[in-house]
């Protein structure tokens, strides 16, 4: 009687063990086929699309959109680390927004010479008298100068303050670490000065699209990011004639060359945020903004594909 009360014991196991297995097995086939064929087709001409564009330009390539209208995404290496560059000044820009009052954004913000970086082309010819903080912001956006960029993350308390207020709207993936020019540094595995495609469009879709900012400071946005004077051959280059494109650029090392954009079609109750990032694997790598501007249109052909 114990040795058959043993055997039933390890019996029962036996077919409790082979019955979970045997379930497993059907909720994994259920799984697989519950994808819908088509979407699973889309999603692999997709990812081809920008393999191609990868081998074209002998480049790595990552890229994220939503159309806000009806949520539908392109993604390509959404969640992989990119050196973010210069497109970090714009969050900094909003960041500030965010909880400036009118009259702090008018005061005068004074620096010397020696704080002045590479590439000041705003900032270098107002040493003697200061900046106001609105000036600083659209020169760090529209024109892309290095010490304006500096003068923010000064404002927030220094990169660590960047990382903060991006954590305090949700974004758990930016690594800000450094100043102006030493975040260009891009070196391929290095987690400094990194983010995502995906999350750099999240967060720029907060400030641009959401209430975060109050409409007058939206609008100020926007308008510093219509005017950024980089952006010409990137995603704008790439979407169809007559769509409205506010954007932030990057460049850096290794061949990074990004751009990060709220686009308007016009024929959108909404409109779609892009998040385009690239870099090669040699340090002195010249970069080439045709392949954003191709994966733009990669990523509004897709879009347009799926209506």
């Amino acid at each position: 009687m114990y040795i058959q009360g043993i055997f039933n014991k390890k019996g029962l196991a036996l077919l409790l063990l082979i019955a979970v297995i045997g379930l497993a097995g059907c909720s994994n086939e259920a799984g697989n086929s519950d994808k819908n064929p088509e979407a699973a087709e889309r999603e692999t001409q997709s990812e081809e699309v920008f393999k191609e564009l990868e081998d074209e330009f002998d480049t790595r390539l990552g890229v994220y959109a939503i159309d806000t209208e009806t949520n539908q995404t392109v993604a390509y290496r959404a969640d992989e680390r990119f050196a973010y560059a210069s497109t970090f000044k714009v969050l900094a820009a909003a960041a500030i927004l965010q909880t400036a009052s009118r009259e702090d954004l008018e005061k005068v913000i004074t620096y010397t010479e020696d704080e002045l970086v590479t590439y000041s082309p705003v900032t270098e010819n107002h040493v003697d008298d200061g900046m106001k903080l609105k000036e600083i912001m659209e020169a760090a956006i529209r024109y892309s100068d290095n010490t304006a960029g500096n003068l923010l993350l000064e404002e927030l308390g220094g990169p660590d303050g960047l990382e903060e207020r991006l954590r305090e709207i949700g974004d758990e993936t930016i690594e800000a670490d450094r100043m102006e020019p030493d975040l260009n540094e891009a070196a391929p595995g290095d987690t400094k000065d990194t983010s995502t495609p995906k999350a750099l469009a999240e967060s720029l879709q907060k400030y641009v699209l959401s209430d975060l900012l109050s409409e007058d400071k939206r609008d100020l946005l926007t308008d510093w990011m219509t005017g950024n004077e980089s952006g010409d051959t990137l995603i704008r280059a790439g979407v169809p004639e007559g769509w409205e494109v506010i954007d932030k650029s990057g460049a850096g090392g290794y061949g990074t060359r990004n751009d990060i954009a709220v686009v308007w079609p016009p024929d959108h109750q909404a409109p779609i945020v892009i998040s385009i990032l690239s870099s090669r694997d040699t340090e002195d790598a010249d970069f080439d903004d045709a392949v954003i501007a191709k994966a733009a249109r990669g990523v509004i052909e897709q879009m347009q594909n799926e209506e």
